[in-house]
């Protein structure tokens, strides 16, 4: 048995501290989704200036997060009309309020999330996502950053950790969107100037398994994760919240290493 097996096997004996419940309920279809990218992609591409990079780091099939920076409302447009497999996001209740936003958050297999539920709630219906070997989109930064001046990057959320140490084998992939901003800033665009061009680099994903006991990463052991199991509970959060927070630093330093403005 190598490191990294010995490590997640240990991990193993703490899954009553990280294990993210789900809903146990299967995702919603989506069979018009293909029909949505087949109608609207041959239209789009001709007059959005798009440059795509590091799309062949997004595993075509398995659960995987799709981790972006978030500047503008078209961020989730853009990863769904870019990656090649379909991509739900948690998308907040009024979405799905409003006749014509409903269509077509319906129809892409979106989620609605109600802002009165707590976080753990929409954690759950993110771990639903990957229970089901889907793709989740996801914003680290919890929010779209309402930064007027570079650098826009918010620091990161320990969700995206959470539901990686939780689903410990899908690939968490970084993207970073540079443009996107211009193309629609909050509260002065009303509509996507869809000429402004946008870059979309996506760097090589990594595993919580993997990380979790690399010596770059969590740099844990199999006897250092057995001794944490022997603690009280308090100390056994507050130790994976170290994880957590270090792991999400890392990720979201990947972002910026991406290019995120």
């Amino acid at each position: 048995m190598d490191h990294n097996e010995e490590v997640l096997n240990a991990w193993s004996t703490l899954e009553a501290h990280w294990r993210i419940p789900i809903n146990d309920t299967p995702l919603a279809p989506t069979p018009n989704y293909s029909i949505i990218r087949w109608l609207i992609s041959p239209i789009l591409r001709p007059i959005v200036n798009t440059k795509l990079n590091g799309m062949h780091h997004i595993p075509r099939k398995g659960a995987v997060i799709l981790a972006a920076n978030h500047l503008s409302h078209v961020d989730p447009i853009m990863v769904i009309a870019s990656v090649r497999r379909s991509v739900r996001y948690l998308a907040k209740d009024g979405h799905f309020k409003n006749a014509g936003t409903a269509i077509v958050m319906r129809a892409t297999g979106q989620i609605e999330t109600k802002r009165g539920d707590g976080g753990n709630d929409a954690l759950t219906n993110a771990a639903d996502v990957l229970e089901s070997g889907a793709a989740l989109g996801i914003f680290p930064e919890g929010t779209r950053s309402k930064r007027t001046e570079a650098p826009f990057l918010l620091p990161g959320k320990t969700g995206v950790a959470r539901l990686a140490a939780s689903y410990p084998h899908a690939v968490v992939v970084p993207i970073a969107l540079i443009g996107t901003r211009t193309m629609m800033e909050p509260q002065t665009h009303k509509f996507p100037r869809i000429w402004r061009p946008i870059t979309m680099n996506a760097g090589k994903g990594l595993t919580w398994a993997e990380w979790l006991g690399h010596e770059k990463g969590g740099a844990m052991t199999k006897d250092s994760l057995m001794a944490m199991k022997d603690l009280e509970d308090h100390e056994i959060r507050s130790q994976l919240a170290h994880l957590y927070r270090k792991f999400t630093d890392q990720l979201m330093q990947s972002l910026v290493s991406l290019g995120a403005p």
